[in-house]
C-alpha cells in the first residue's frame, strides 16, 4: 500500500526486524530434529551463519575455527590482514587509539598498498588449517585480484559494495567491473551485493551470482544510513529479495540463496530473518565479542577507512565469550547473543519447521512492542532483553 508524502511523491512502508513477530503454527518439534543445513554453489554448511568479512570479525584463525564448527568466515582481501605482513601491531594500535583521533588513523593504516602476495599467503594459510577459503572484495578489488583469488585455491569470493548492480554508469575513463563476465570466468562461486531491491536481486541472479547479499545500511557500525540517507528497513529487503529468488528458480530451476546482511545482533533476529525469506545471515557485531577475534572487543565496517567519506565507525562491543559460546554454546549470557545455532533450532522447533525451507514459510505479524510488551523490570534492571 502507498502513502502520500507529499503531492507527487508516494512512499511505500517498509519494516525492520525489531518490528514483526514470528507466529507458532499448529505442529511442534523437538530442536534436534530442526535441520539448519544450507548450501552456497557445492559448498554445504551445516550452520546457515556467516562471519561479515572485517578486519575485527575474521582473521585466519577466525575463518578456520567457523569452518570446523560448521559455519564460515569470510576474510577482507582489502583490510588489515592483505595489507600488513604481521597485522597484530596494526590491530593493537586500531583498540588503543581514542574516538577523536579514530577516523584519521584508520585512513593512515588503510593507505597502505595491498601486497597481492599476502592475498595469496591467507588464502593458502587458511586451505593448509582445513578450512574453507571465503574471500571478499569491492568491485574495483575483484577487477585487480580475482586472478589472484582464483589462484591461490580460494572457495568462494564476495564481491560487496554499499550498493552493487549490474548497470553501473562509469566515467569515460574507467571500465566497469562486468560482474556477468566475472561470475563466468572464475572457477569458483561468487557471491554479489548488496542489494535491497527486487529487481537488482533478479539482475544479480541473471548475471550468475551463487547467492546475494540483502541489507544496505543496518550494521552495527555501519554509518551508510546516516551518510547517505540510503537503505530499506530489513524485514522488507529481505522479503522482497527472497521473492525474486522464488520466481527466479521457477524460472530457471536454479536456487541461488539470499544472505541477510547486517543489523543481527541475537538469536531472534536471525530467526526472523529466515522467516522473512532469507536462506542465511551474515553478521559482523557478535562475532565481534569473541575472545578469539581479532579486533580486541572493538568493531569496524568496511567502509570505516574511506579517505574521502567514511560510512562506518568503530564501536566497543567487548568480550562476552569464546566462538564456540556465541555460535553453539553453551550460553553464558540470557540476552540472546549467545549460542546463536540452539536459538534458531529452538524457535524451529516452537514453530514446528524441520527445515530452512519451511522456516521460511511461517507466520509473520507485524510487532512493534515484540521486544518492550511487559519488560519494565528487564529495562530497568538492564538485564536479559534490557540490556
Amino acid at each position: 500500500m502507498e502513502i502520500q508524502l507529499g503531492r507527487g511523491k508516494t512512499a511505500r512502508r517498509a519494516y525492520g526486524i525489531d518490528e514483526i513477530a514470528l507466529v507458532p503454527g499448529n505442529r511442534t518439534l523437538d530442536p534436534s530434529l530442526a535441520d539448519t543445513r544450507w548450501k552456497i554453489g557445492n559448498i554445504e554448511r551445516e550452520i546457515p551463519i556467516i562471519a561479515s568479512a572485517m578486519d575485527g570479525v575474521v582473521d585466519v584463525k577466525m575463518a578456520v575455527r567457523l569452518s570446523q564448527l560448521g559455519a564460515l568466515g569470510v576474510l577482507n582481501l582489502e583490510g588489515i590482514q592483505t595489507r600488513y605482513a604481521d597485522p597484530e601491531p596494526i590491530l593493537d594500535r586500531i583498540a588503543s587509539v581514542g574516538k577523536d583521533e579514530f577516523v584519521s588513523l584508520m585512513q593512515e593504516l588503510y593507505a597502505e598498498p595491498i601486497k597481492p602476495e599476502l592475498i595469496t599467503k591467507r588464502i593458502q594459510e587458511i586451505k593448509e588449517q582445513g578450512g574453507i577459503a571465503a574471500v571478499s572484495a569491492t568491485p574495483l578489488g575483484a577487477s585487480r585480484y580475482g586472478e589472484v583469488v582464483a589462484q591461490a585455491g580460494a572457495d568462494l569470493f564476495f564481491i560487496q559494495a554499499t550498493v552493487v548492480s549490474t548497470a553501473h554508469l562509469s566515467p569515460e575513463s574507467v571500465t566497469p567491473l562486468d560482474l556477468a563476465e566475472f561470475c563466468r570466468s572464475m572457477p569458483i562461486p561468487v557471491v554479489l551485493g548488496n542489494c535491497v531491491t527486487y529487481d537488482v536481486t533478479l539482475n544479480l541472479m541473471k548475471a550468475g551470482a551463487a547467492a546475494v547479499l540483502v541489507g544496505i545500511g543496518p550494521g552495527a557500525a555501519c554509518t551508510s544510513r546516516g551518510v547517505l540517507g540510503v537503505g530499506v528497513p530489513q524485514a522488507t529487503a529481505i522479503a522482497d529479495c527472497a521473492a525474486a529468488r522464488d520466481d527466479y528458480y521457477q524460472e530457471t530451476g536454479k536456487y541461488v540463496p539470499v544472505i541477510a546482511d547486517g543489523g543481527l545482533i541475537t538469536g531472534g533476529d536471525i530467526c526472523k530473518c529466515i522467516a522473512c525469506g532469507a536462506d542465511g545471515v551474515m553478521i559482523g557485531s557478535p562475532f565481534a565479542r569473541a575472545a578469539q577475534a581479532p579486533g580486541r572487543g572493538y568493531h569496524w565496517g568496511m567502509a570505516t577507512p574511506s579517505p574521502v567519506l567514511p560510512r562506518g565507525t568503530r564501536i566497543r562491543v567487548g568480550t562476552t565469550g569464546t566462538l564456540e559460546q556465541i555460535l553453539t554454546g553453551p550460553a553464558g549470557l540470557d540476552d540472546g547473543t549467545h549460542n546463536l545455532l540452539g536459538a534458531l533450532k529452538t524457535s524451529m522447533g516452537t514453530l514446528g519447521a524441520k527445515d530452512i525451507k519451511e522456516m521460511q514459510q511461517v507466520e509473520v505479524v507485524i510487532a512493534p512492542s515484540l521486544l518492550t510488551e511487559g519488560k519494565v523490570y528487564q529495562k530497568a534492571q538492564q538485564l536479559g532483553m534490557g540490556k
